[in-house]
């Protein structure tokens, strides 16, 4: 197996940050199958149209934002090269995910993060902090960035990024409602009032476009 590590990030307990959940050994990606019945999962559609996820987006050079990934986009998202995924949601990969991850080599980062929903539940900005770190260094991209549908936290996580970049509010809103349609009250003050000045990114890996 190549090597794939599932990096938990959980806002319920400081003890559940930074594990590894599981780790195989070989660096190596498979060679990919052109037999369905070899594996159904990883079997070549070359006479197929590329179908990306839903919400994908290019972000910025070498990373992408989507929702949910499903087997019908795994053929696309073997086009990006992809070294990183970025999770946020706190339901598990289904098994075909977590099959086409091992398979393609990819390190996962489950970053498990509900939306923020009024009154009672906001996202973490120690949890942000941590996700944009691992974001701005180059060493992990190509890097796709989900959640479930690439609305909300996705939507959040963006913005912050775009604040560290020196957007202007109206312009991170703007973008925001591009993917999440109207905007949420608890996401708008979230972006406004997080911190970028204090996420502890390392200028030396940061990537060109910062």
């Amino acid at each position: 197996m190549p090597n794939t590590v599932i990096h938990i990030s959980d806002t319920q307990s400081n003890d559940q940050r930074s594990r590894n959940v599981s780790s195989h050994p070989q660096h190596h990606r498979h060679t990919h199958s052109d037999s369905y019945d070899a594996c159904c999962v990883c079997y070549e559609r070359p006479t197929l149209p590329l179908v990306p996820p839903l919400n994908f987006a290019m972000v910025a050079s070498g990373v992408y934002r989507s929702g949910h990934p499903n087997k019908q986009n795994f053929s696309f998202l073997r086009k990006l090269g992809l070294k990183t995924i970025m999770y946020f949601a706190v339901e598990d990969y289904p098994p075909e995910m977590k099959h086409f991850v091992e398979h393609e080599g990819i390190e996962v980062l489950h970053f498990r993060m509900e939306g923020n929903k009024e009154p009672f539940v906001e996202v973490n900005p120690e949890d942000m902090s941590q996700a944009l770190v691992k974001l701005l260094d180059e060493r992990s991209h190509p890097v796709l960035i989900h959640c479930l549908k690439g609305k909300h936290r996705i939507g959040c996580l963006v913005g912050c990024l775009r604040k560290i970049q020196r957007w202007s509010m109206t312009s991170i809103f703007d973008e925001y409602r591009k993917f999440a349609g109207s905007r949420i009250l608890a996401d708008q003050e979230f972006m406004e009032t997080f911190d970028h000045d204090k996420v502890p990114y390392d200028p030396k890996y940061q990537p060109v476009w910062l």
